[in-house]
């Protein structure tokens, strides 16, 4: 073994933009030392710096992985203080959702099952938990909505035959009920969500991809890929990006 020690701390620069990155020294066989030079010193120089940039980065996040596992302690059961007041889940909490109907429990998430291997009908479109996170729904693109934990079953649009597909849904706050919309802004409301208008039946200039509720539950905001947004309730408007150049479309929110 042969030390082979890199700078302490490197700046690359690369299409213009200055990465910084801290290396340790290592120890590296002599014979691969060798091969590595002859591969990367004897290459050009663009593939010279993406070479040992390649392997600076493989070392620092190796290391680091390796530092932050020996130093942080096992994780307690339960919430952490740092949970939020609106879900009561820990920041780090969280669900992912494919299509097919696949869920991940990512940060400590409880896992409470999926639509894995399930023939669907319609794609799956959306995920949203319950407020103490012990549960969620999954929602269809036809409004089919699938319950996992303490996820209660409030009615849904599976068995209707809709204009535009459903692309977002919202609970109330105290998980009663919740809120379909569709794509061209119809407003479907289910237990003890309260209907307060919806953009069925108006000309958009874009669909509608996202909505979210009030913290109350008095009211929601609709909001197009172009970011328009509409307000109904006690929502208020605050701005928008409707009439505004986007290099790419608004595709939620929350």
């Amino acid at each position: 073994m042969i030390p082979w020690s890199f700078f302490q701390t490197t700046t690359v620069e690369t299409v213009g933009v200055a990465v910084r990155m801290a290396c340790v020294s290592v120890a590296i066989p002599q014979s691969a030392a060798a091969r590595f030079r002859d591969k990367v010193v004897g290459a050009p120089v663009g593939r010279r710096v993406v070479g040992v940039f390649i392997l600076c980065c493989t070392l620092w996040f190796g290391w680091a992985a390796a530092a932050a596992g020996a130093s942080t302690a096992p994780p307690t059961a339960g919430p952490s203080a740092a949970a939020t007041a609106s879900t009561g889940l820990a920041p780090a909490t969280f669900w992912l959702a494919s299509a097919q109907g696949a869920v991940w429990n990512l940060g400590g998430a409880e896992s409470l099952g999926s639509l894995a291997g399930i023939p669907l009908a319609h794609p799956i479109v959306a995920i949203t938990p319950t407020a103490d996170g012990k549960g969620y729904w999954l929602v269809g693109s036809d409004g089919g909505i699938f319950t996992f934990g303490d996820a209660k079953f409030y009615g849904s649009t599976g068995a209707i035959a809709l204009n535009k597909p459903i692309v977002a849904m919202a609970p109330t706050p105290d998980g009663g009920g919740y809120w379909l919309v569709a794509s061209d802004g119809g407003i479907f409301s289910f237990g003890d969500a309260h209907f307060y208008g919806s953009e069925g039946g108006t000309h958009l200039n874009e669909p509608i991809v996202g909505m979210a509720s009030t913290p109350d539950g008095l009211g929601y905001s609709l909001v197009a890929s172009d970011g328009g947004i509409f307000t109904f309730g006690d929502a208020h408007f605050y701005g928008s990006e409707g009439g505004t150049h986007l290099n790419e479309p608004i595709v939620g929110m929350g």
